[in-house]
Parts: structure tokens; sequence; C-alpha cells
């Protein structure tokens, strides 16, 4: 598995595997990381790939003391499938 790297110019957390990109796509505004979409492709389905990146992209809001809004509904039901994020919840 490849590291998730977060790619400002782009806005989005991204993940390379076997040349198919998968990402959590967000917008950062006064101390608030907005998710707005994640996307990962259909070749990667099943293998757990947003559930890394989200874990990783929430691991880094909460390291740089944002606060989330999760308007994406994948981030949305991954916080609430595991509580320990939800105290960054805006």
């Amino acid at each position: 598995m490849t590291d998730i790297v977060n790619n400002e110019a782009e806005h989005r957390f991204e993940m390379n595997v076997e040349g198919h990109i998968a990402a959590a796509y967000y917008e950062l505004s006064d101390g608030v990381i907005t998710f707005t979409h994640t996307e990962v492709p259909k070749e990667l389905g099943g293998r757990g790939i947003g559930s890394q990146l989200a874990k990783a992209a929430l691991a880094q809001a909460r390291a740089k003391e944002l606060k989330v809004v999760a308007q994406c509904s994948f981030m949305n039901g991954y916080i609430a499938k595991h509580p320990e994020y939800a105290d960054l919840l805006k």
C-alpha cells in the first residue's frame, strides 16, 4: 500500500494504488476543514481504501487542531462509525 499524501494544490488527500488515484477532497478556511467528496475508483473498491483516506485525513485535522465539517456522505458515515473522531466536528 502506498502512502496517503495531502496534495494541498489539489485540495485533497490522495493515495495512488496500482496506478489509480483515490482521494478525499476538502476545502480549508478559518481553522475548519470541510470534506466535500471522497472518491475511490471502482478498481479499488472493497479494499478499505476510503477508510484509510478518512483515517489519515482526520488524523491530520486533529494534529493541526482543525474543526471538521463532513459534507461528504462517506466521511460523515466514517465519523459516525468511529466516535473517537466526533470531537473534531464543528
